[in-house]
């Protein structure tokens, strides 16, 4: 036997013969998708095959209960679905993201390796006949999508919000009562807390929770069921709605079968959305790492407010500088994101009559946003805002050189004489409190109760 014939077998599909790898689970239909795609070397996440698994359990089952598959395929089916699941045989999906726009390659990947998985154990299962029975990939890989992005929310971007959230919210606690310049324009303006400025993220996180869940309501409706075109032919008319619930009891996720199949498998408006608010949450982190990083700018030239945990060498060649990098992270991620809603935007609106056409490049960007940001958002919490500290010395200075603190005396002296204080006092460069004692006609434990920054923070009128 020659090397050649030992390193490959032939399979047969509707095309004819085809060398396959001789230790591949998978079949001569995956095998001509690696040979017409070898593209970008990226290939379907995990947590999309995981889905893809789940599914044609799922539909094994459902099969099973209307007594259109033997108990034996059944068992064989959801047994070697398993470790598709577990991730047991992730190596044997080798067809690149950039594929047929179906996403039918990676569907015969996977009735391929089932098949092969349970007739290797002793079923002759049929990757069409059976694992693939009442479906088509035109509706197997929208409901992937959905699955895969309801589900990796649900476990993981969604928890870490929720813990940025309380770390945010332990800081702004922890600094209630810090006061320091605020900035509008980037240019100084009437004090705040660190508390305040803290509480205006979490708020931030919180609506981008609220959005994101909105946008499940809408991807958990799966078009399962809705086969070739949605008309649903040769699928059971109960099997959309049996496949939902199973999924749901496997996953504890509340997936509906949709009410109306033609949308799902024709339109990826329901991705689109979900995307939209990732790239929303995007917006929220990056002015959150923005914030961070001008408040520990410096540490002699810059505003010095804060002071991040050091984390690692900023430079090869500078000793000692030590640079905001989680910050910078968050930025990046924040800058990937919003190219993969603009990818999954473009990707949304292919949808020609009965079939979008770009399904798997919207599946792996989605399913990548989710995943950076919720590493990310772990991140920024954990090593950046759980262990900054303030530099209060530096804080005070600012402060007491404010000549915006004015702006409380307005009720007292009026806009013109408030101006041409602060204005003598940004000219001389001295703090607001000398100046107003020689401007104002007031004295100077006046000015101290009505300039005084904690107190400004708290709003309404001085008097």
């Amino acid at each position: 036997m020659t090397a050649d014939s030992q390193a490959f077998r032939i399979e047969n599909d509707s095309m004819g013969e085809l060398q396959v790898p001789a230790d591949a689970l998978y079949g001569a239909q995956t095998q001509r998708a690696v040979n017409n795609f070898p593209i970008s070397g990226l290939r379907m996440p995990r947590e999309f095959i995981r889905a893809v698994g789940l599914i044609k359990a799922s539909a094994a089952t459902v099969n099973g209960e209307l007594g259109l598959l033997d108990a034996a395929l059944n068992d064989a089916i959801n047994a070697a679905a398993a470790k598709v699941i577990a991730g047991e045989v992730d190596a044997h999906f080798p067809v690149d993201v950039f594929q047929t726009g179906s996403g039918t390659s990676t569907n015969m990947n996977t009735n391929e390796v089932i098949s092969h998985l349970a007739s290797a154990a002793g079923t002759d299962v049929h990757p069409n006949d059976h694992v693939n029975m009442g479906q088509s990939s035109n509706d197997v890989i929208p409901t992937a999508i959905q699955v895969s992005a309801c589900l990796s929310v649900h476990e993981q971007l969604l928890p870490a919000i929720a813990h940025l959230r309380s770390v945010v919210d332990t800081r702004a606690e922890e600094l209630a009562e810090v006061a320091k310049t605020g900035r509008t324009h980037l240019m100084d303006a009437m004090p705040i807390t660190f508390g305040q400025e803290l509480a205006t993220w979490s708020r931030q996180l919180q609506s981008a929770e609220e959005r994101i869940q909105d946008a499940l309501k809408h991807m958990r409706k799966l078009p399962q069921g809705g086969t070739a075109v949605g008309t649903g032919i040769n699928a059971h008319p109960d099997f959309g709605t049996g496949v939902a619930k199973v999924l749901s009891e496997r996953t504890g996720f509340n997936f509906e079968s949709s009410d109306n199949y033609f949308e799902g498998i024709s339109s990826q408006d329901a991705a689109v959305e979900l995307s939209g608010q990732l790239k929303t949450l995007a917006c929220s982190l990056m002015k959150m790492a923005n914030d961070l990083r001008w408040m520990n700018s410096g540490p002699l030239a810059g505003l010095s407010e804060i002071e991040l945990p050091a984390l690692q060498p900023g430079s090869s060649i500078m000793p000692g500088k030590v640079n905001p990098v989680i910050p910078e992270a968050v930025a990046m991620v924040c800058a990937q994101v919003i190219g993969n809603d603009a990818t999954i935007t473009v990707a949304g609106q292919s949808g020609n009559f009965q079939l979008n056409v770009m399904l798997p490049v919207v599946a792996y960007n989605l399913l990548q946003s989710i995943e950076i940001l919720g590493n990310v958002s772990r991140a920024l919490a954990d090593s950046a805002i759980a262990g900054f500290k303030v530099n209060q010395a530096r804080v005070n200075e600012a402060l007491a050189k404010n000549p915006i603190l004015v702006t409380a005396l307005n009720p007292v002296i009026g806009y013109e004489k408030g101006a041409a204080t602060a204005k003598q006092a940004y000219k001389e460069k001295r703090p607001i409190l000398e100046v107003a004692k020689e401007t104002t006609g007031l004295d100077e434990a006046e000015l101290l109760r009505l300039l005084d920054p904690l107190a400004l923070t708290k709003g309404g009128i001085q008097k």
